[in-house]
């Protein structure tokens, strides 16, 4: 698997993995209406927008095999100068793979080189069951729960998780370094 950096000619692809991915792991928690409606316009829009104008802040890592794009991470900056991995998606024909394992890590490397002694987060939809797991395993601690207003208009409930600078700080070239202690828990 390759990993390397998004550009503005990959928003098509990124947004239509995107829309697919949330299609699959979605479908009981969003309404159709929206999940088959204007889900892929808006996708598509954001990652023309997120890829015309790339910034030191985020960092946007594509995952490609037999030069098939089968996942992606974005990586942001919360106002609380915390990393937040905005999005993490793999092709829902790859999930369970180490795509996005792989991406997750290269995430944490990323973070470590340009964001030192920060913790990253993120969010995900509280009845996604299979992506909670994946971020437990991952070691990822719950810190919170909280409603999430869609822009379409509708409500789901998220669930924060945090992985501690620490824990972060660990991983180089998308790998865990196994030459540190481990890392403390949030506290």
């Amino acid at each position: 698997m390759r990993i390397r950096n998004g550009t503005s000619t990959d928003a098509e692809g990124i947004a239509a993995l995107h829309t697919a991915s949330w299609r699959s792991a979605y479908t009981a928690l969003m309404p159709a209406a929206y999940l088959d409606g204007p889900l892929a316009a808006e996708h598509l829009a954001t990652w023309r927008a997120r890829t015309a104008a790339p910034s030191g802040d985020r960092c946007l890592l594509l995952a490609e095999e037999d030069g098939e794009l089968r996942g992606f991470i974005h990586l942001d900056t919360t106002p609380d100068g915390r990393v937040h991995v905005d999005n993490l998606h793999a092709r829902p024909d790859r999930v369970g793979t180490g795509v996005g394992r792989t991406l997750l890590h290269h995430g944490f490397a990323w973070a470590a080189r340009h964001s030192p002694g920060r913790d990253v987060c993120l969010e995900v939809l509280a009845g996604n069951a299979r992506a909670i797991a994946f971020y437990e395993r991952a070691g990822g601690l719950r810190t919170a729960e909280r409603p999430l207003l869609m822009a379409a208009g509708f409500t789901v409930a998220e669930i924060e998780y945090t992985w501690p600078a620490a824990t972060v700080s660990r991983y180089e070239d998308g790998r865990p370094n196994t030459n540190t202690s481990p890392p403390p828990t949030l506290g």
